[in-house]
Formats: C-alpha cells, sequence, structure tokens
C-alpha cells in the first residue's frame, strides 16, 4: 500500500538526543519490526512516523510525499497501542465502525467494511458483543479491527501483546501472522521487546541501540551474520557466548588462543584477522558440542536447567568474563559441578575485533 523512506531522521529533547542518523527504507508489504533495549528510542520512532511526535531532524516520505509536518489524522496511518482503548459501552461492531461514522461514510460502506474485517479476523459472531465479554485476545483483535477497516496506508503496532499472558500471546501472535498472510500488500511497522515476537513475524528487523540503527536484515541475517557484539547477543535467547583471545595463526581458516587456554577455529579468512591481533570469540549456546579433545572451552557446570527438549548449562565465571552457556540436545543429568569440556564447529564461530564482527570489517 506504501513506501516509507525515513532519511537522517532525529529526534531530541532540548539538548538531550534520543535518536540520530536513522535511514531505512520500508517496501509496501513488508512487515518491519523495531527491536532494541528499553529506552533505545523503538516507541519514539514509531510515533514520530505516526506524527505523534514531531521529527526533530531528517525527513520521513510516504509514497514520496514529505510527512514531516502534516497533521497524524492526514498521513495515512492507523496505529494499534499496548492498551486496546475500546469503548466499553458500545458493541464490537459500533467500535469498529466508529471513526467511519465520524468521517460521515454512507451506512453501507461501513457495514461492507465492517464486516469484510471481522472476517479477516473471525470476529463475524462477536460483532454483537460488549468488550467486557470478550477475552484479551479477542478485545486486541477488535482494535485492529478499528485499524483494517479505514484502509490506512501503513499500520503500526506498539507492543499491542505486551498486555496478555503467555497463552494468548503465542495464539495472537499466530493471528497477526495470519492476518499479514491475508493482506499481503499491507505495510506494517511492529515495536515488540519480544525476540520470539520479531524472529517470528518479520521480513525484516530493525535492531536500534545508542540512538541509532545497529543493524538492519532478515531474522536469519540478524541470528547467523550479526554486523556487531550488540547484535550478536542482543538476538538469541540465552544470548551469544563471548570469550576474549589472540588471533596466532590465519590461512584458509583463523585459529584463536583464548585467554582461558582453550583454542578456537573459525571459517573467518586470513585477510579478517591479523596474528597477534586481540578478539573476542563469539559462540551460541545451542552451537557447543560436549568433547574430550581439542576443547575450545572447559569450566566448571554451577547450574543445569533441564527444558526436556534441550538441558541449558550454566558454567562458572572465569577470568571476570560472562559466564558462558551451553544449551545441549536432549536430557542431561549429572553434569552439575562437574567439569565439561564443549568445541564448536568453525562455521558457527564468530569473531569480533573492537565490537565489530570480522566479517564485515
Amino acid at each position: 500500500m506504501a513506501d516509507l523512506k525515513l532519511t537522517d531522521v532525529a529526534k531530541s529533547y532540548g539538548e538531550v538526543d534520543v535518536l540520530a542518523n536513522i535511514d531505512l527504507d520500508i517496501k509496501t508489504g513488508e512487515l518491519i519490526v523495531f527491536v532494541g533495549p528499553s529506552g533505545c528510542g523503538k516507541s519514539t520512532l514509531l510515533r514520530m512516523i505516526a506524527g505523534l511526535e514531531k521529527i526533530s531532524g531528517g525527513t520521513l516520505e510516504i509514497d514520496g510525499a514529505v510527512m514531516n509536518d502534516v497533521p497524524p489524522a492526514q498521513r495515512g496511518i492507523a496505529m494499534v497501542f499496548q492498551s486496546y482503548a475500546l469503548y466499553p459501552h458500545m458493541t464490537v461492531r459500533d467500535n469498529m465502525a466508529f471513526a467511519l461514522k465520524i468521517a460521515k461514510m454512507p451506512k453501507a460502506e461501513i457495514d461492507k467494511s465492517v464486516e469484510n474485517a471481522a472476517r479477516i479476523l473471525q470476529l463475524t459472531d462477536y460483532l454483537d458483543r460488549l468488550p467486557k465479554a470478550l477475552s484479551g485476545g479477542q478485545r486486541q483483535r477488535v482494535a485492529i479491527g478499528r485499524s483494517i477497516v479505514r484502509d490506512p496506508k501503513v499500520y503500526l503496532f506498539d507492543e499491542p501483546l505486551s498486555n496478555l499472558d503467555a497463552a494468548l500471546r503465542v495464539a495472537t501472535r499466530i493471528e497477526i501472522a495470519q492476518l499479514k498472510e491475508a493482506m499481503p500488500n499491507s505495510t506494517m511497522i511492529y515495536v515488540t521487546h519480544d525476540q520470539v515476537e520479531a524472529m517470528t513475524l518479520a521480513s525484516r528487523i530493525v535492531v536500534l541501540a545508542g540512538g541509532g540503527i545497529a543493524q538492519v536484515g532478515s531474522p536469519l541475517e540478524l541470528y547467523e551474520k550479526p554486523e556487531n557484539e550488540f547484535v550478536a547477543q542482543f538476538i538469541g535467547s540465552p544470548a551469544m557466548n563471548l570469550l576474549s583471545g589472540e588471533v596466532t595463526a590465519t590461512g584458509a581458516q583463523t585459529t584463536v588462543k583464548l585467554d582461558g587456554g582453550g583454542v578456537a577455529i573459525s571459517d573467518v579468512p586470513t585477510e579478517a584477522g591479523d596474528k597477534g591481533a586481540r578478539v573476542n570469540v563469539g559462540v551460541r549456546p545451542e552451537d557447543f558440542v560436549p568433547t574430550e579433545n581439542n576443547p575450545l572451552y572447559t569450566g566448571r557446570v554451577n547450574i543445569t536447567e533441564a527444558l526436556g527438549e534441550v538441558t541449558l548449562l550454566y558454567f562458572e565465571a572465569q577470568n571476570g568474563e560472562e559466564p558462558v552457556i551451553a544449551k545441549i540436545p536432549g536430557i542431561a543429568s549429572g553434569l552439575r559441578k562437574t567439569s565439561v569440556s564443549l568445541a564448536a564447529p568453525a562455521n558457527k564461530v564468530h569473531l569480533f575485533r573492537d565490537g565489530k564482527s570480522l566479517l564485515y570489517r
């Protein structure tokens, strides 16, 4: 329905800079997810797109038209908030139709739009109920339906599932994914702090940190090829392990001797690493494999968590670094307070220098 372009967008409150140098192209039909730590500016950026926050610098374009000074109601944008904000005395039908009635649309068109939205959201059987007779997930669908009937250019979602319990969150997340499939040409921007939502819903993820964009890419690109240590540790749960060491050999692969005594071999090519360079070795918990020969890491297990399909091993901290976490398939019993050695395939070992991935140097 619409392309969005943000060029050098910035936001400041007095002398406090919240966001700067935001450059982002969003194409029609994409579902873009903004993620980042609390206070990184993801909701602020969403509100700037909506027109609820003034842009301090740069330009926002929708379908080639600059929107910086255009009022929110004239931007062709619909926003779904954390709270459902439904009128409790109105039926589902009236809640969804309210904005259209204010716009004085003909009743026949209003009825058609409401019924179409109800069909997409599977709310047809609930149109005559009051919000208090609905579950949290159903209320959120009504809030989404109120946006759909307006046929906006862009849909904005500001942590829409944060008020739901775990089971409802999963069910509603699936419903939003199905909604996107039913509306393939709709452009959606979604803010969340939940990695599962980001990884399962997004066509691309925008990771925000330090007042700017840390990386943009598909969920798998960010997971498999993080450009920096922040993205490497922010995407994925548990976070990627980082172990410090020194490059000892280069060639078709790079060899690193870790400060803890282990040896890591990475498929990062020769030109990306210099002999003697200090680097951080990154390994995701699920890429560790127990070994008895040439371990990358050896440590004493402090705590284990058996989750059925996997067991998490939390190692005691060494050399002042964060504790290493390994995710072992199946149920691994009897490892608590024992010494365990781990290896990792060379194609799963990441190298970072000065906080940046050596693949992107």
